[in-house]
């Protein structure tokens, strides 16, 4: 406990921080240096072959490093996991089987899939606040940072017409950074092992440690022949040749390696109050465990007693799961490490410094900042319990996409009447499943929910049309409302809305948001923006001689540290796994599902005949392996480079011991778990025979 105390009230540790590169603090890189990074700063981020030219943001969700110079990606096979269950059937199935395309012309297009490669970023805070925007409206300054937005993009494309900017905040708002982006959105799935190995060890695994799992995947990007730049899908379109791509490196790593991660991790929460971390805890977490743990429970039924289903729901399942697991540990860890109470201890240390030197006197106040909090809590409990509830059934969810298509026709004038229709996706659920998803999630919101006169009037309709019988009301709606008749014209106008159920809910859903949101952008939340963002400003302040790094908000972030491992149960966790702990895991598979693997894994993991891959230090086939980098959410597929800016891995979980590192990270505790990239290319030789992509890479 003292020693969580004193973590929150040191500065940032050598191996905490997830750094922009465009300003990356001298003190920083000098540390890097000393643990051995040999390459000079420039080629961080500015040189025309600097290493975040290879890294990019894959698909608004993960990240990912091109590794060739025909544009080849590597990221998480959980990453791919969309991709490659939408191309695959009960014939084909490629999340069963795994997929390697022999040439281009086998390569698979993918639908709604990037990849975004940052061009440059700049700090832009003086020109945001020179228009007051602290003074503003959320609405005005939402306009303003469009506005703004808006110039620099007509600055950007005369530069480079595929180019476009996006303004953020950073530091709880206190600053705003614009980074240009470019983007391709031809982009083919090229390989692929089995899903019995990007996901070996399931949910059982997932933030543990140790680890086997190849979780990656490969993909390439393809351009317009003419310019080599951004084209959409064409057959015509060509392999994307970049002017940088990170080397991969066959030499392996030791205790003590310097290592580095570059991505895009998605959100961190680490100068949130100790209320706010209490929100988050119990409104939030609690919240989204509670309510997956339900919808999961319907999916798992349903997908072990059907292929097809299965496949539908696959990917679903994983992305529900990652998270509700993420939830449980995260509060475990809240709770153990007592974060909120030491959270607490420090913001003292933070009033006492704005007392002694009046910065920000009479504008940060914890006693507002607590009052604040427990005003919203049961709006902020119950808006989670819609998100994890009710949003999740596919009624719903068409019903928020009509409301979409009604509200932008009813601008154009059309008062009375509206004709739209919704896109065909049968192929993507199951009826049995999404009706008992359903009956099951409309009973918990219910159940769990604080203010029940915050109740969409739905369940006036299932207490009185349907005498409370919610099997009764989701038939109705799915059997028999225009809603759910795929590739119809839908008309919605007075009498539709009142004699369908399933149309009643757009207007149903439309009064009940706007009394959420009503709710929840109050005065009240305005306060507690504020108040976190001077909270923030204090703690930067106070400790204004050390350098800081700013919350993740998805925008490309360095990490550093060292390869190693950790103590775990009173004892060493070891830094690596090997084929010998897969074999291991594999022989009990019979009690542990999870562990189940095709025979030609285990044949190719137990034959000792691993080349090149074999470790030369420890003479063992390294699979993964830990590093204190510090990641989160949204690094998924992130490069892992050693000193020589080398590719030794790709970044694809955190322990359990890490699973509060969004709101405190711990150095003693907190691992970043990669998959060693010569695990990689030893199951693309040795399983999927890709000799064209492994001279393409030519891995040294």
């Amino acid at each position: 406990m003292l020693l969580a105390a004193t973590l929150f009230a040191a500065p940032a540790m050598a191996d905490e921080g997830m750094w922009t590169l465009f300003n990356l603090p001298q003190a920083v890189y000098n540390t890097m240096q000393q643990e051995g990074f040999s390459l000079p700063y420039a080629d961080l981020y500015q040189s025309s072959d600097a290493i975040s030219r290879a890294v990019v943001n894959f698909s608004g969700y993960c990240s990912g490093v091109v590794v060739s110079p025909d544009g080849l990606v590597f990221t998480n096979h959980h990453c791919g996991f969309e991709a490659i269950r939408s191309h695959s059937t009960v014939d084909h199935d490629y999340m069963l089987n795994g997929f390697y395309a022999k040439s281009y012309e086998e390569e698979l297009p993918n639908e709604n899939m990037f990849v975004s490669f940052m061009i440059s970023q700049q700090d832009v805070t003086d020109s945001i606040l020179s228009h007051g925007y602290y003074e503003l409206t959320e609405d005005e300054q939402e306009e303003l940072i469009k506005n703004f937005e808006q110039r620099l993009n007509l600055r950007a494309k005369a530069q480079d017409s595929t180019y476009h900017v996006e303004v953020q905040p950073f530091y709880e708002s206190n600053s705003f950074y614009a980074t240009t982006y470019q983007d391709f959105t031809d982009l083919r799935l090229v390989f692929t092992v089995p899903k019995s190995m990007g996901k070996f060890g399931g949910e059982t695994d997932n933030w543990m440690w140790p680890r086997q799992t190849c979780d990656f995947s490969v993909f390439r990007i393809y351009a317009n022949p003419k310019t080599n730049g951004p084209a959409a899908y064409s057959k015509d379109n060509v392999p994307y040749h970049p002017k940088h791509w990170a080397q991969v490196s066959l030499q392996g790593y030791k205790q003590g390696d310097f290592a580095m991660t570059m991505g895009y991790p998605g959100s961190t929460n680490r100068y949130l109050s100790s209320y706010g971390i209490k929100e988050m805890r119990d409104a939030e977490n609690a919240v989204r465990a509670q309510a997956r743990g339900v919808r999961q429970e319907v999916m798992k039924r349903h997908m072990d007693a059907s292929e097809a289903v299965r496949i539908k729901y696959d990917s679903k399942y994983a992305q529900s799961a990652n998270y509700w697991k993420n939830s449980i540990g995260m509060n475990k860890c809240i709770d153990s490490i007592g974060i909120i109470q030491n959270k607490a201890a420090y913001e003292q240390k933070i009033a006492s410094y704005v007392d002694s030197t009046g910065f920000l006197k009479g504008r940060l106040s914890f006693p507002l900042l607590q009052k604040a909090y427990n005003n919203r809590y049961q709006y902020v409990h119950d808006y989670m319990e819609y998100r994890e509830n009710l949003r999740q059934c596919l009624p719903i969810q068409r019903a928020l996409k009509a409301l979409s298509m009604v509200s932008d026709k009813l601008k154009d004038g059309n008062e009375k009447s509206v004709t739209i229709s919704l896109p065909v996706d049968t192929a993507e659920w199951d009826l049995a499943t999404e009706k008992e998803i359903m009956v099951a999630m409309l009973r918990n919101y219910r159940e769990k929910i604080l203010d029940h006169d915050l109740l969409p009037d739905l369940y006036q309709t299932i207490d009185g049309d349907f005498k409370g019988d919610y099997t009764a009301y989701v038939n109705q709606l799915f059997d028999k409302s225009a809603l759910m008749k795929e590739g119809q014209s839908i008309v919605i106008n007075k009498k539709t809305l009142q004699k369908d159920y399933g149309l009643k809910l757009i207007s149903t859903l439309t009064n009940f948001l706007n009394n959420m949101n009503e709710a929840l952008s109050t005065e009240v939340s305005n306060r507690i923006e504020n108040q976190e963002r001077y909270l923030c400003a204090a703690k930067l302040r106070m400790e204004q001689d050390m350098p800081h790094y700013s919350d993740a908000n998805f925008t490309m972030r360095l990490s550093y540290g060292q390869v190693g491992g950790f103590m775990l149960g009173g004892k060493p966790s070891g830094y690596y796994t090997t084929a010998e702990s897969i074999i291991d895991k594999m022989d009990r598979s019979a009690q542990q599902p999870d562990w189940k693997a095709e025979p030609i894994m285990r044949q190719l993991l137990s034959s000792d005949d691993f080349g090149n891959y074999r470790d030369k230090t420890t003479g063992k086939m390294q699979l993964c392996f830990l590093t204190n980098n510090d990641i989160t959410g949204g690094n998924s597929g992130s490069p892992m480079f050693n000193g020589k800016g080398e590719l030794i891995g790709l970044a694809f979980d955190g322990n359990w011991d890490s699973l509060s590192s969004d709101i405190n990270f711990d150095r003693q505790l907190a691992r970043c778990i990669g998959v060693d990239i010569r695990y990689v290319l030893f199951m693309m030789d040795r399983w999927g025979h890709a000799d064209r992509l492994l001279k393409e890479i030519n891995a040294k």
